[in-house]
C-alpha cells in the first residue's frame, strides 16, 4: 500500500499543517503585546525602587512582552548600560520566571468548553505556574537575606563566579527553527497591523484556538496507532527524559513559552499526564536562560553576564531544592488540580486566575510601591 493512501498520513500532514497555526498564533500573540507594551515594560523595569518591586515588575513586564527571554535580555541590556544594578536586576528575572507562564495558561483556554480535556489541560498549564511561584517564594527570601551580606545577594555571588570564568567570550548567536519557518507569517501580519495591536491579539487568538480546536481531535484519533506508545515509552518515559527533552526542545525554539504551550494540548488530550508534563516544564525553565546568556556575552559587560546566570542558577536552585522532597515537589501538582477543579466550575474563574495573578496583583504592588 502506498503511504499516500493511508489515512494516518493525512492526519500527520493536518497535524504539521495545525502546529504550525499554532505556533504562528503564538508568535502573533507575542508581537502583539510587544507592539502594546514595549514601552511601558522598558520603562517600568527602569523604575524598581526596591526587591519586591522589582520582583512584580518582573511579573508585570514579562507579562506584556510574553517572553522571559525579552525580559531578561532587557534587563541584561540596561545593567550593560548602567541604567539597573545588580541588586535590583535579579528581583526582576525571579519574576519574569512566573510571568513567562501564562502564555500557556492563556493556550489551555482554548479547551474549555470540553470539561474533561480542559480541567486536564489547565493542570498542566498551571502547574508551571505554581512551580515558579514556590521557587520565588523559596528563594526571593534567601536573597533578601544574603544580600545584606554580599553584593548581588547568593545568587549573584554564585553567578559572578561563573560569569567570571566566561569573561572575554564574544556574543554568539543561535537560530531557532519555529521561529525562522513562522517568522515571514508573523512579520507580514505585524507590518499590516502594527498601528491596530488588538486586531492582531485576536488574530492571534483565533489561530491558536482554531488549530487547537482540531489539533486534539486529530492527536485523539492518532492514540490508536503508536502516538501514545511513542510519549509514553521514548519522550516521557521517566522524569529525566522529559526534563532534558524540554531543556533541548526550549534551547532550539528559544522560548519556554512555545514549549510549555506545545505540550499543553497533548495533556488535555490525554496522550501524556500531568505528572509526566511537569519535570518537562522544568526542563523548559532552565532552557530559556540560554537566549539569555549569548545575549549578555555579545554585551563584553561582565555585570551583565552576572546576570544571565543568576538567571540560570535560579533555576537550577529552584528544582534542586524543590524536586528531592516530595512532599514539596507535590505541592505544585496538588495546587494544579486544585485549580483545575476550580476552573471547570465556571468559566469565569480561569480568566479570574490569569487577570489577577499575572496583571491586578503585579501593578496594584507595583503603584502602592511607587
Amino acid at each position: 500500500m502506498k503511504f499516500y493512501r493511508n489515512p494516518n498520513f493525512y492526519k500527520i500532514l493536518a497535524v504539521l499543517g495545525l502546529l504550525y497555526l499554532f505556533l504562528t498564533g503564538i508568535g502573533l500573540l507575542g508581537a502583539a503585546f510587544k507592539l502594546m507594551g514595549s514601552a511601558f515594560s522598558d520603562k517600568i523595569l527602569q523604575t524598581t525602587t526596591n526587591p519586591l518591586d522589582g520582583l512584580f515588575i518582573g511579573i508585570l513586564a514579562t507579562t506584556l512582552v510574553q517572553s522571559s527571554s525579552v525580559t531578561t535580555s532587557l534587563v541584561i541590556g540596561l545593567v550593560a548600560g548602567d541604567a539597573l544594578t545588580l541588586a535590583n536586576a535579579i528581583p526582576i528575572i525571579m519574576g519574569a520566571n512566573i510571568g513567562t507562564t501564562v502564555t500557556n495558561t492563556l493556550v489551555s483556554l482554548a479547551h474549555v468548553n470540553q470539561k474533561e480535556e480542559f480541567k486536564r489541560a489547565f493542570s498542566a498549564s498551571t502547574v508551571h505556574d505554581f512551580f515558579n511561584i514556590l521557587a520565588v517564594f523559596i528563594l526571593f527570601p534567601l536573597h533578601i537575606i544574603t544580600s545584606r551580606f554580599i553584593e548581588g545577594g547568593i545568587l549573584g555571588w554564585m553567578a559572578n563566579g561563573i560569569a567570571t570564568a566566561f569573561n572575554g567570550i564574544g556574543g554568539l548567536t543561535f537560530v531557532s527553527p519555529i521561529k525562522w519557518v513562522t517568522e515571514p507569517v508573523v512579520h507580514f501580519c505585524k507590518v499590516q497591523f502594527a498601528d491596530h495591536p488588538t486586531v492582531l491579539v485576536i488574530l492571534s487568538i483565533l489561530f491558536i484556538f482554531a488549530a487547537l480546536r482540531y489539533l486534539v481531535k486529530i492527536l485523539k484519533s492518532l492514540v490508536v496507532s503508536r502516538l501514545d506508545n511513542f510519549f509514553d515509552n521514548v519522550l516521557f518515559a521517566s522524569p529525566l527524559r522529559g526534563f532534558m527533552f524540554g531543556l533541548l526542545l526550549t534551547v532550539m525554539v528559544q522560548s519556554s513559552s512555545i514549549t510549555t504551550s506545545i505540550a499543553v494540548p497533548l495533556v488535555g488530550a490525554g496522550l501524556i499526564t500531568l505528572l509526566q508534563i511537569f519535570p518537562y516544564t522544568l526542563g523548559a525553565n532552565v532552557g530559556t536562560t540560554i537566549t539569555a546568556v549569548l545575549a549578555s556575552f555579545a554585551t563584553g559587560n561582565l555585570v551583565a553576564v552576572t546576570v544571565a546566570f543568576t538567571h540560570v542558577i535560579f533555576n537550577i536552585m529552584g528544582i534542586a531544592i524543590i524536586w528531592p522532597i516530595k512532599s514539596i515537589r507535590n505541592l505544585p501538582i496538588r495546587m494544579a488540580n486544585f485549580m483545575a477543579k476550580l476552573a471547570i466550575r465556571s468559566k469565569l474563574i480561569p480568566l479570574a486566575y490569569i487577570l489577577v495573578v499575572f496583571y491586578i496583583i503585579p501593578l496594584v504592588v507595583i503603584i502602592v510601591l511607587e
